[in-house]
């Protein structure tokens, strides 16, 4: 993820996170069925229709085969970032903050767990690897230091022994500790996020179902802007 795509997509689920407690201060109950409504609505559908794109190149081989040379799969999942947060904000804002019905909150707890489930997958836990891997070569640095000092001339002070550089030996011991403390607990936090896919693509299941049946009731139960 580049700079400017981390910086636009945070600001979209930014947003997110600000619009939905939105209802608590804002209600519309007939802007959902309305045209301007209905029309947000089919273009969120739309966009999370088209994130399955990124899924069938990558999963399926003669796609990706018949694809191979004119799309990329970075290009492809550049496009399902942007439209899984521009869905979502065009999905709640379809909702006028309509919170009633049981399948319309279902569907919008579903979409937005979709699109923070794959904001941690790609950008924090790609931050928490290079982060553990730069902390990682820091630690290595700092026990070559500490067991150089065993072949090179130190200096015995009252408390503590210095090297020639002028650090003490037991701040150089707590930094090690502190990193050692610091790598373990960001490990494990990259252990538990690393299932982020499994639960991702589960819960895009259960959101699309929800929202095949809302497109149904609509149908069904009519469109007030058609004659």
């Amino acid at each position: 993820m580049t700079e400017t795509e981390k910086i636009t997509v945070g600001g979209l689920v930014s947003v997110l996170t600000l619009i939905v407690p939105g209802f608590l201060i804002h209600s519309a109950p007939r802007f959902p069925g309305s045209l301007a409504g209905s029309m947000f609505g089919i273009a969120a559908a739309l966009l999370f229709l088209l994130l399955l794109s990124y899924t069938a190149v990558k999963r399926q081989a003669w796609i990706k085969e018949r694809t191979k040379g004119s799309i990329s799969l970075g290009a492809l999942m550049g496009f399902h970032v942007y439209a899984g947060a521009i869905g979502a904000l065009l999905g709640i804002i379809h909702s006028g903050h309509k919170f009633q019905s049981p399948l319309g909150v279902s569907l919008v707890i579903s979409m937005l767990a979709v699109v923070a489930s794959g904001f941690i997958g790609r950008y924090y836990l790609a931050q928490v690897s290079q982060d553990l891997r730069l902390q990682q070569i820091e630690l290595k640095l700092l026990r070559d230091r500490y067991d150089g000092l065993a072949t090179v001339s130190v200096v015995w002070t009252r408390d503590s022994v210095v090297d020639p550089s002028g650090l003490r030996l037991d701040h150089l011991l707590g930094a090690i500790s502190d990193l050692e403390f610091t790598i373990m607990a960001r490990d494990a936090i990259k252990r538990t996020l690393a299932r982020w896919t499994v639960f991702h693509v589960a819960v895009a299941i259960v959101m699309y179902g929800l929202m095949a049946l809302h497109i149904w009731g609509g149908y069904y139960y009519g469109l007030r802007w058609l004659p």
